[in-house]
Formats: structure tokens, C-alpha cells, sequence
């Protein structure tokens, strides 16, 4: 049995939340973040005490501190109750005693140790949470799989996401068949689709729609509260800027050469089949590029060449525009800078350092441990006045109030994950205007990403629907349209 109070107030729309879901044992926090989803489940666990034994919070693994210091934040729960998954954590050392249990989402399918000791854990009076559930959208997935068997015995379940489906109602399928199977009332996936999903007549697979949307959504309605940012709070405006830059003779000189290594793919080895035809490979070489770096294999399409991936760096401007933002935001204010790859943060980090001094700049990305991430995390909130990240690690849980200026040194391709971005600072809590700026060589490829964003769509998608519209008859010259747009 566990034994807390909370130390916050709710705020009126999580009341409501907690009142809708609190008769069932099961429910879907579909907050959108910012509006507090973590501190209304831990709501309902309080609420529920008496009737369970414990909290299996599952959540991504750079959200685990998180996690623990928003337990922390709104509870009087003592720090030794609150056990987080760790590197060392095994079956046979796990504290059985602990209130809260914090596990990585990326632990449960990638390591079986987590696996087993996570199995030791659920009883049927666990309260089983899954935060970002949008992790496991993918059903055939392994860490899908595992969450469904390991928490299936539990009586009480709940799902927390602002992102509940990224490409339809089939994403929400795994997230209610973890909650209940009787909420859709299919105990597969197969019978869900055969009900609801039409494929593609020609590429097999492809989703491209669903049947019955409203009947889901009249299943679905009682076990889930939804809410936006906008319905419930009033939070400052946010202000967009571009700041556009020339690309070098350089990155002018690669960008026209990846195009020509592409058509020469294109005659050498492509034909109509659509599931080799590499422009996805393209597009990506093309971004990189007027970033300042291409990592190639000449040839690779050709299988008696030999394949050496080469790495060219370019001059470029974007360290210049950067430093120049920098220079017209008021002086101390802290800047949150985010940066699509790793070569990329590496040289802002760098650069940033050398300018600034090595105590004003924290980083956060895929290649630092948990422990090393939370002390970035304490540096930007205490001396440093840069934070440095990527979005693919970063762009996820973080409360990032204090900053009011975000800079996207290279937009991603998906308006979801640059959405989830912004929101680092625009959550509860922040007071200010918060001003994002783009910086953009104003390069085709660019230009392409920066028109889905606005469309709130994403780029990736956008192209392999242009695929999807131009296979079979006269493929080679749509493609080479396509490339000469690029």
C-alpha cells in the first residue's frame, strides 16, 4: 500500500480529468504538453492508494529524472521511494519496497535484464503508466509486446501522450489494446484491420485510410480525456523568425553533385521497382549538406565497387548567423539552440565554448549517460546560458521555462517532433513571449521542409506520397522532376 499527499493544486482541467477517469480502472490522458499530464496521473495514483501497491511508470529513457523530480516536485514522497531503472538494475537487486518505479521505455525491449526484473515487479494491484505512449503505436513491435504482457495482469492502466496518433487511428490501436482489449474489442491486430484499415491496391502494406473513424471514437470517448493548450491555458504568444544565410561555393558544389550522383543511380540501377529507388537517401544528403557535412559512398548503388563511406566538411554560414542572433537577443538571456545532428551540436558546443567560456554552454544528446544529461540539465538551469540539444533526444518531457528565446540551427522534417520542441518553454509556468527562430540557407531542400512544417505536415511524407503518385509509367522523368525541384 502506498502512502503519500500532494503538495500542488490541481488546476481546474485536471480536475476534470481526474474526475472522468477515476471510476475506471483503465484510462488516456491525451494532454497536449504543457498542461500537466504528469502531475494529473500522479493525481489518481494518490487517489487510489489505498488500492494498490505500487507505480510502474514507463516513460522514455531521457524523461526517467524527469519523471522522478515531478514526483518529487508535487508529492511528499521521501527520495527513497522513488526507485529509478539504472544500468545496474536486476532482478535480484531491485528494491521490492519502493512506492514509484521509473523504467526506460527503450530498456524494455532492448535489454532483457530490465525485462525480467520489470516481470518480478507487476502484481495485480500495480498502477502500470505508460508516459509518451505514442512509443508504442507499433503492435508487432517488441517493446509493444513485452508493456502488454507485463502489465496485462494489473488492474489499473493508463497511457499518457500530447501526440496520440502522428498517421491515424491505427496509431491508437496498441495504445488501447494495452489499456483493455474489450475497449475496441479486437484481441488482434489482424481482426482491427480487417474492420478498419484499407491498404494501398498497389504498394503492399501502405495505409491510406480508415474505416469507421467515428465508431472508434464513441469506443474510445469514455476512457480518455483530451485537452489543448489552447482550451485550457493562457499562455504567452508565440513569435516566429527566419534568419536566412548563403550557401557557400562549397555546399554549392556538393549539393549540385549529390543530385548528379543520384541521376546517375537513377539510369545505372533503378528501375520500376519503388522500393529501391533511394531518393529518401538523397534527401537526407542534401540537408546534411547545407548544414556543412556529407557522409557519402560514392557508387553505392554499383555492387562490384568497393564501399568506403568518405566524410566531406564545408564551409559554411550558419556558425556566423548563429553568433549573430546571438548578439541581438539581450545580453543574459538564456537561449535554448536545437540542432538535428550530431555533427552539428558538436560545433555549436565548440564554437559556443570558445566565445562564451565552456560554463555558459550545456548539451544534451544521445551520447551522454542519464546522469550526465540531468547535470546538463541542472547547468542550464543554474549557470549556463546555453542549452544546446538535439531534437531526437531533447525535444521530448524537458521543462525548459526559463529560456524565452529557441533557436533551430536545421529544421527536422516532422511537424510533430518540432512542435514538441517549441514547447519546451511554452508549457505551464512560462510568463514571457517565447520567440523561435529558423535559420535557412533558403536551399531548395530547405525550402521544401520549412512548406510542410507550416502545413503542420512532414517532408518525408509529403515525398513518399510523390512517389506513391508517380510510380509505373514515365517514372524516370517524374523522378528527375522531382530531383531538379530538390
Amino acid at each position: 500500500m502506498m502512502n503519500f499527499e500532494t503538495t500542488t493544486d490541481l488546476l481546474t482541467y485536471q480536475a476534470d480529468a481526474v474526475t472522468k477517469l477515476l471510476p475506471s480502472r483503465v484510462g488516456a490522458l491525451f494532454m497536449e504538453m504543457g498542461t500537466g499530464k504528469t502531475r494529473t496521473a500522479i493525481e489518481l495514483a494518490r487517489l487510489r492508494q489505498k488500492k494498490i501497491d505500487r507505480v510502474l511508470w514507463f516513460c522514455p529513457v531521457s524523461l526517467r529524472e524527469t519523471v522522478r523530480r515531478e514526483i518529487m516536485k508535487h508529492t511528499d514522497t521521501p527520495p527513497g521511494a522513488v526507485y529509478v531503472f539504472g544500468d545496474g538494475t536486476r532482478r535480484d537487486n531491485i528494491p521490492t519496497d519502493a512506492a514509484w518505479y521509473i523504467i526506460g521505455l527503450e530498456s524494455v525491449s532492448q535489454s532483457d535484464r530490465v525485462s525480467y526484473a520489470v516481470a518480478s515487479l507487476v502484481t495485480k494491484d500495480s498502477f502500470c503508466i505508460v508516459d509518451e505512449s505514442s512509443h508504442i503505436k507499433g503492435f508487432r513491435a517488441k517493446r509493444t509486446q513485452r508493456l502488454i504482457a507485463f502489465c496485462e495482469g494489473a488492474r489499473y492502466r493508463m497511457i499518457l501522450t500530447g501526440t496520440p496518433m502522428t498517421q491515424g487511428y491505427q496509431d491508437l490501436f496498441s495504445q488501447m489494446y494495452f489499456l483493455s482489449p474489450k475497449i475496441l474489442g479486437y484481441r488482434s491486430w489482424y481482426g482491427f484491420a480487417a474492420d478498419h484499415i484499407e491498404y494501398d491496391r498497389r504498394i503492399k502494406g501502405r495505409i491510406v485510410g480508415v474505416r469507421g473513424a467515428d465508431v472508434l471514437a464513441a469506443k474510445m470517448a469514455p476512457y480518455v480525456f483530451q485537452v489543448t493548450k489552447d482550451e485550457c491555458l493562457s499562455l504567452p504568444e508565440k513569435l516566429y523568425h527566419t534568419r536566412y544565410i548563403d550557401l557557400s561555393e562549397e555546399q554549392v558544389r556538393a549539393y549540385d553533385a549529390a543530385k548528379t550522383e543520384f541521376a546517375e543511380a537513377l539510369e545505372e540501377c533503378i528501375g520500376d521497382d519503388w522500393e529501391a529507388l533511394p531518393l529518401f537517401r538523397l534527401f537526407g544528403s542534401l540537408q546534411t549538406i547545407v548544414c556543412g557535412f556529407w557522409r557519402r559512398t560514392p557508387r553505392w548503388w554499383d555492387r562490384r565497387a568497393h564501399h568506403e563511406t568518405i566524410e566531406e566538411t564545408f564551409p559554411h554560414r550558419r556558425l556566423e548567423a548563429l553568433h549573430g542572433l546571438i548578439s541581438d537577443i539581450t545580453t543574459g538571456e538564456k537561449i535554448i539552440i536545437w540542432a538535428k545532428y550530431r555533427y552539428c551540436l558538436g560545433q555549436i558546443y565548440e564554437s559556443l565554448s570558445e566565445t562564451f567560456g565552456p560554463e555558459s554552454v550545456a548539451q544534451f544528446h544521445g551520447g551522454l549517460s542519464p546522469d550526465a544529461r540531468e547535470r546538463e540539465i541542472e547547468k542550464f538551469k543554474g549557470p549556463a546560458r546555453f542549452f544546446v540539444a538535439t531534437q531526437s533526444c531533447g525535444g521530448y518531457g524537458l521543462t525548459l521555462n526559463e529560456a524565452a528565446y529557441v533557436i533551430f540551427y536545421a529544421d527536422g522534417y516532422k511537424f510533430s517532433e518540432r512542435l514538441q520542441a517549441e514547447d519546451r518553454c511554452h508549457r505551464i509556468g512560462q510568463s514571457r513571449p517565447v520567440t523561435y527562430i529558423s535559420i535557412s540557407s533558403g536551399a531548395n531542400i530547405e525550402n521544401r521542409i520549412a512548406q510542410a512544417l507550416d502545413r503542420k505536415g512532414d517532408a518525408l511524407r509529403d515525398l513518399r506520397e510523390e512517389i506513391r503518385k508517380v510510380r509505373g509509367q514515365g517514372m524516370r522523368e517524374s523522378v528527375r522532376k522531382m530531383v531538379a525541384a530538390l
